[in-house]
């Protein structure tokens, strides 16, 4: 024992779900009896044999701390942000960029096959030629002393002040830094989630990767008036000077007591409320709230993807379900004789159709209600579809509503997930009405991540 608990060596058996390493220990208690002890290890990998130390080792699940790695990984490299000990954003930054390509395609087939399905279906992950800098958007929080940064690692009350980011842009990181200087440099107080005071809470900058143009987004308890008058003033003219990118620049009203990037009152400090951004030749406008695939090169390969293994046409009718602000919608519409997208989030709708008007899209129609009951109102509208798409979020679209789909009968589906274990609870709904899933392709959104998302599709024999 030292001062800082029990130090075990233990040899990492697997991952868990949010990447860090797991061991398994037995220990004797005070009556002589063998228990079995844990171990949660971030920043491991499977195989390795590492020194740990454990606090309050009674409790038989605990996350330890890693003092040494004895023998290590054959993949194991030195990660590069100076944050990564600490940070929660990427965890597996120590792995090297092959070895996690690997990973996650083994972790598809490992799931597809707990349900039943021929793993030899899943192909190799599609990774990404640099993976570094990806992102177009990022969230970062203000800790109470007005300090900016990123949560610490399995501790969300804690806030590791910024230096970089080596997953976001570089414009992003900069645009990042100027407003941290600019909250040092105004003795600005951040928002403390304990007693609910503060003016600071969230700081989300977003970029356009094709148009170059900026949205930084500031969010806070207090309106920019009265004593924030000069601050505000302040912080527009160093972005505009500093950061000529910036085409929108928001201060946004929060006092909800959740913790998350909302906002009751929206106020444009220079520029208009919304940027700028494509995808596969399609424009779209991105607010602050617009949910846009957070990796523009890789999800461009997921419409890619999608659009070759449907291969739509122009006869046909198609359902875009959880549709979105119409991602996929517009350049599958321009294939196919019509096309209905539906979402359950009206602004997102709102969106779509805005983006279909802008982009000169026509047959194109959208309805904002949840995936169970929007699927019937479209049926009886529309008709059974040849071709339907679903991206649902993580937690899947759910078996009542794979059954409505299933029921309806398209020739073909093409499933674009998030999530690797919901996708296989979901198409396993469909195989009583005689689809058959045919190909699977995980593609690689979030470097250094556990994420993973693939394209499939399935066809009714």
């Amino acid at each position: 024992m030292n001062d800082f608990g029990e130090t075990l060596v233990t040899e990492i058996r697997q991952f868990d779900k949010k990447g860090s390493g797991q061991a398994v220990v037995w220990r004797e208690n005070e009556q002589g009896n063998l228990k079995k002890l844990r171990l949660t290890i971030p920043q491991t990998l499977p195989g390795e044999k590492v020194e740990v130390t454990v606090d309050k080792p009674e409790k038989r699940r605990r996350r330890a701390i890693l003092q040494k790695v004895i023998e290590p990984h054959p993949e194991r490299i030195v990660p590069l942000c100076p944050h990564f000990d600490r940070c929660g954003g990427c965890v597996w930054q120590h792995w090297e960029y092959s070895g996690q390509l690997k990973g996650k395609t083994n972790y598809v087939k490992d799931t597809l096959e707990a349900q039943g399905f021929d793993p030899n279906l899943v192909k190799d992950t599609i990774g990404m030629d640099n993976p570094w800098h990806y992102r177009n958007k990022m969230e970062f929080t203000f800790a109470p002393d007005g300090s900016l940064g990123l949560h610490e690692q399995g501790n969300w009350r804690k806030i590791i002040p910024l230096e970089t980011c080596l997953i976001a842009g570089d414009i992003m990181v900069d645009a990042a830094m100027e407003v941290a200087t600019w909250a040092k440099d105004h003795q600005l107080t951040g928002y403390n989630k304990d007693t609910h005071e503060g003016l600071l809470r969230h700081l989300m900058v977003r970029q356009s990767f094709k148009t170059g143009e900026l949205m930084v987004a500031l969010f806070a308890t207090e309106a920019p008036e009265g004593n924030l008058m000069k601050a505000k003033e302040d912080l527009v003219k160093r972005l505009n000077e500093k950061i000529p990118e910036a085409k929108s620049v928001l201060w946004l009203e929060n006092r909800d007591w959740a913790d998350r990037t909302q906002s009751e009152k929206t106020h444009i400090l220079s520029g208009r409320d919304f940027i700028y951004d494509e995808m596969a030749g399609f424009r779209y406008r991105l607010w602050f709230d617009t949910f846009f695939q957070t990796n523009p090169t890789q999800a461009q390969k997921l419409v890619e993807l999608a659009i070759e293994m449907a291969q739509p046409k122009k006869s046909e009718k198609m359902i875009d379900l959880f549709c979105g602000v119409g991602t996929f919608s517009l350049p599958f519409a321009t294939k196919v004789k019509q096309l209905y997208g539906i979402e359950i989030v009206e602004k997102s709708i709102e969106s779509a159709k805005r983006n279909a008007k802008d982009n000169g899209v026509e047959n194109s129609r959208f309805l904002a209600k949840d995936a169970r009951h929007g699927i019937d109102q479209v049926l009886v509208e529309f008709g059974n579809p040849e071709l339907l798409l679903l991206d649902p979020p993580r937690s899947g679209a759910g078996g009542k509503v794979m059954r409505k789909i299933g029921r309806s009968g398209p020739d073909r589906i093409v499933y674009v997930s998030c999530n690797p274990d919901t996708f296989a609870t979901d198409i396993k709904e469909l195989v009583p009405f005689g689809y058959k899933l045919v190909t699977v392709q995980p593609v690689d959104l979030f470097p250094h991540t556990v994420h993973v998302e693939l394209v499939s599709l399935l066809v009714k024999e």
